[in-house]
């Protein structure tokens, strides 16, 4: 059975999915919501917190919470596959395999993944949707250690990663992200159901394990009108930095 603090975390991330709380705006104080939803304060403070945890709303002692984020923002506070991002939504992440090959590495493949240069890589462009709406083309390239685990996985896979941590142990402990904009090729635009040259939110991240080895690396890109990513910092802790377009 579902917790009431539960319920009611869930009846807020629904409104502010319906707007009825924009980013910016102030959540009703504790007292108000504890009436509207005929419980205690306790219990709505529970609730508070999990949005507070998931980055949906900010926590100022004293003060009314802030909505930060909708649901559709990706927080970049932890590391996050896309389907577990999608079902912290409530949504349902599906995937599908477009093109999938072994070829020798380039020097960008072997600069990122730290292998000599035609080591053998695995190369996958990939359609991943929210609902079964395309939202995100991943070009990876997986190492060639890992890559045999890689290249048996079936095509429609919604998680790569969950697959290969049941299959293999191995978990995603670290990733480095560099994120700007691209205009849609006549493929990519064909691919996510856009029109040519429309604008991209592009992530190039590369992934690796707690020793540091690294698993993958990866061109991402986003329906500009699907996604957004936050970034949550502070005067003692900055998370993002600003490099130029070629740095």
């Amino acid at each position: 059975m579902t917790a009431r603090h539960e319920e009611i975390a869930e009846a807020l991330r629904r409104a502010i999915d319906r707007e009825e709380y924009t980013v910016g705006s102030r959540l009703p104080p504790e007292t108000e919501l504890a009436a509207h939803y005929g419980v205690s304060r306790g219990t709505v403070r529970q609730a508070v917190a999990a949005l507070t945890a998931e980055g949906l709303i900010g926590s100022r002692q004293g003060a009314r919470r802030v909505v930060l984020a909708g649901r559709r923002s990706q927080s970049f506070a932890e590391l996050r596959s896309f389907a577990q991002w999608a079902r912290a939504m409530g949504r349902e992440a599906t995937g599908r395999v477009v093109a999938q090959e072994f070829r020798p590495a380039t020097e960008e493949d072997a600069l990122r993944l730290h292998l000599r240069e035609r080591t053998p890589v695995l190369h996958v462009l990939r359609v991943r949707g929210l609902d079964g709406e395309p939202v995100l083309l991943e070009r990876t390239v997986y190492a060639d250690w890992i890559a045999p685990a890689v290249a048996p996985i079936e095509p429609g896979c919604p998680s790569v990663t969950q697959r290969l941590h049941e299959s293999t142990g191995l978990v995603f402990a670290y990733g480095e992200h560099v994120i700007d904009a691209v205009a849609a090729g006549a493929r990519d635009a064909h691919l996510l159901g856009v029109r040519r040259t429309s604008p991209l939110l592009r992530v190039r991240r590369v992934t690796t394990t707690r020793e540091g080895r690294p698993v993958e690396w990866s061109d991402d890109r986003y329906r500009s009108d699907a996604v957004s990513f936050t970034v949550h910092n502070s005067i003692g802790n900055n998370a993002l930095a600003r490099t130029t377009a070629d740095g």
